[in-house]
C-alpha cells in the first residue's frame, strides 16, 4: 500500500488486517478490520496519529510507507495518542525505537498506562483539553473525550484542514479498497453500513452515554473529514458518520428501530417447534423480524441486531434446571453491552423439570426488560401453546409498530 493523501502534507498510513483472528480476543471479522495511523506534515514538525500493533504484517506495512514519506530517522517530532488499547499502541516501543527523540502527546489519563503498558516515561507530555500544537502552518487542538470507549480517550483535531482524527470513534469493521467513503462501491458501502453498527455494537455500544456527550462537544467544529482508526475516512459525508453514531448512542434509552429480533435455541426441535408461530405472529403486523440461531450464529452478530431493535423474543430450552447454556452467555453478553428494556417475550419447552424462566428473570430484572411474557411447556407444545405464541408475538409487534 502507499500513503493516502489526505490533504496537503496530510497522509493515511494504514494496514489491512484479514479475518483469521478475533478483534480484542471476542469479535469474529470475517472481512477484516482496517488499522490506520496518520501523518501531519507542518513547515516545522512532523506529527504521526496514533499507530498500531504489529498484527498480520500491519507494522511492516505501516513502516514502509513511513518510509515512502522520508520518515527516518530524527524526522519525527511527535506521536500523538488519542487511545491507549494496544491495537492502537501495540508498535509503541519499536516506534520509540526507531525515533529516540519522539516526544509522545496524550491525556493526563494515559500517560500512566503508557508507562504500565511499555515501560516508557522519557518525552512523555500530558496535553489538555483544548490545547493547541503549532507544526508550522498547520494547527492540531485536542479534545478530550473520556470513555469513547477508554477514560484516556481523545481526539485531535486539524484546524487549518479541518479533519478530525477520532480514534475508535466513528469507526467500523471490515478491510476497504479505497480510503475514502465516496470511493467505495454500492456493494462495499452496504458492507461498510452493517460493519459500523456491528462495531458500534460490539466495540462502543456500553458507553453510549458518552458518545453523545463527545458528540455534543464536537457540535461547534467545522468538519470537512472524519478519519478514524478503522474503517474509511468520511470526506464526502462526514456528517453522516457522526449523525450515525449520534442515533446508534440513542438507542440505549431509546427509541429504537420498529423491528424485533428473536434469538433462539434448542436442543431436540421442541423449542424450535414453536419458532414459527412466533415469528408468522411478528410478520402479521409487518414488522421487519430478525432470527438468529446461537450458538450457530456468534454473539457479536446477535448484539448487532438486538441493539438496534425495539423488540427481543428469546427461546431455549431449559437445560438441567436452568438456561441452555449458550443462551446464558449471549444474554450475558448483552446485559454486560447495556441493552436495556426492550420489549420482551420467551418460550421454550423443558424435560422433566423447568428452571429456565427463574434464571431468565434475573436477566429480566438486571436488564429492565418490558417483560410481556412467556409460552414454556413441557416436552413438544400443543395447538394452544402455539396459538398463544402467535397472538402474544402478534400483540408485541402492533404495539411497538405503534
Amino acid at each position: 500500500m502507499k500513503p493516502d493523501v489526505l490533504a496537503d502534507g496530510v497522509y493515511r498510513v494504514a494496514a489491512k488486517i484479514g479475518s483469521r483472528n478475533l478483534f480484542e480476543g471476542i469479535w469474529p471479522i470475517p472481512d477484516g478490520v482496517m488499522l490506520n495511523s496518520y501523518v501531519v506534515e507542518g513547515s516545522e514538525k512532523r506529527v504521526l496519529v496514533d499507530l498500531v500493533k504489529d498484527w498480520d504484517g500491519a507494522l511492516e506495512a505501516v513502516g514502509d510507507q513511513l518510509e515512502s514519506l522520508s520518515l527516518g530517522e530524527g524526522d519525527l517530532d511527535y506521536i500523538i495518542i488519542n487511545h491507549m488499547e494496544p491495537d492502537h499502541t501495540g508498535a509503541m516501543v519499536e516506534i520509540v525505537n526507531h525515533y529516540p527523540n519522539v516526544e509522545i502527546l496524550c491525556s493526563a489519563k494515559a500517560v500512566p498506562l503508557i508507562k504500565h503498558f511499555y515501560k516508557i516515561e522519557k518525552n512523555v507530555r500530558a496535553v489538555s483539553d483544548g490545547e493547541t500544537l503549532d507544526l508550522g502552518g498547520k494547527t492540531l487542538k485536542f479534545f478530550m473525550t473520556p470513555n469513547i470507549h477508554w477514560p484516556e480517550t481523545m481526539m485531535t483535531f486539524l484546524e487549518e484542514d479541518e479533519i478530525l482524527f477520532s480514534c475508535d470513534a466513528f469507526g467500523s469493521f471490515g478491510r476497504y479498497e479505497y480510503c475514502f467513503d465516496d470511493e467505495l462501491s454500492a456493494e462495499e458501502k452496504e458492507k461498510l453500513a452493517s460493519e459500523t453498527e456491528r462495531y458500534y455494537a460490539n466495540i462502543v455500544s456500553s458507553f453510549s452515554p458518552f458518545v453523545i456527550k463527545g458528540i455534543a462537544k464536537l457540535d461547534g467544529l467545522s468538519i470537512k473529514m472524519v478519519a478514524p482508526s478503522h474503517g474509511v475516512v468520511w470526506r464526502s459525508e462526514p456528517e453522516k458518520i457522526i449523525e450515525r453514531y449520534r442515533t446508534l448512542a440513542s438507542y440505549m434509552q431509546g427509541p429504537r428501530e420498529k423491528e424485533v429480533t428473536v434469538v433462539w435455541s434448542s436442543m431436540y426441535g421442541n423449542t424450535q417447534a414453536l419458532l414459527s408461530s412466533i415469528v408468522d405472529g411478528l410478520k402479521s403486523e409487518g414488522i421487519p423480524v430478525h432470527v438468529l440461531r446461537v450458538p450457530q450464529t456468534h454473539e457479536s452478530f446477535v448484539l448487532e441486531k438486538v441493539w438496534r431493535s425495539e423488540g427481543l423474543v428469546i427461546g431455549m430450552p431449559t437445560y438441567e434446571y436452568k438456561m441452555f447454556p449458550p443462551m446464558y452467555h449471549v444474554l450475558d453478553i448483552l446485559e454486560r453491552s447495556h441493552v436495556q428494556g426492550r420489549k420482551t417475550l420467551r418460550f421454550g419447552s423443558f424435560g422433566w423439570s423447568g428452571g429456565a424462566e427463574k434464571q431468565f428473570d434475573e436477566f429480566v430484572t438486571a436488564m429492565k426488560l418490558d417483560y410481556r411474557g412467556v409460552v414454556e411447556y413441557q416436552g413438544s407444545p400443543s395447538e394452544e401453546d402455539k396459538q398463544k405464541a402467535y397472538d402474544l408475538a402478534k400483540a408485541l409487534a402492533k404495539d411497538i409498530n405503534g
